[in-house]
């Protein structure tokens, strides 16, 4: 069998090698719609971990509330302020003691907040029954924005 060799004129034989690739004019205006779409989606994104961590803390909140609801059913009170939120990972040392403590407790572990730091407890609360919260970023009281304290009693 004799192959017959593809026809002269093909359009790979009739490129040069300037005609390869992107120009740099191509290459430019790509450049800028990159830019336009980042100059108009960064400002947007940048506030989102204070966002991120402004939820994941409600999250916690409502996570830990949760846990001290199932003590409350077990042992008819809440934990005091001074046996705290570890009064769900490990049986209170302190009194009231908690007759039915759950084996293996409320919760696997006390998550610190977003910023690092431990959430706070009181029982009786001043918005309620308890009030758990955490400090924000400033890890003190009041402040706005990402420093704002973040409750149970903001939950929605």
């Amino acid at each position: 069998m004799d192959y017959a060799a593809p026809p002269a004129d093909t359009p790979q034989q009739d490129r040069s090698p300037r005609d390869a690739g992107f120009s740099l004019l191509e290459l430019m205006v790509v450049v800028v719609i990159l830019s336009i779409l980042a100059l108009t989606i960064v400002p947007r994104v940048i506030d989102r971990p204070d966002q991120a961590r402004a939820a994941r803390a409600q999250s916690d909140i409502a996570a830990i509330s949760s846990a001290i609801s199932l003590y409350r059913l077990d042992n008819f009170r809440y934990p005091t302020t001074e046996q705290g939120l570890a009064a769900l990972v490990s049986p209170p040392s302190s009194p009231p003691e908690a007759q039915n403590w759950a084996q293996g407790g409320y919760i696997d572990r006390l998550p610190q907040d977003p910023w690092g730091q431990p959430y706070q407890y009181l029982s009786p609360g001043v918005h309620g029954d308890f009030d758990i919260f955490s400090y924000g970023a400033d890890a003190a009281p009041g402040g706005s924005g990402a420093d704002a304290d973040i409750g149970s009693w903001t939950l929605d």
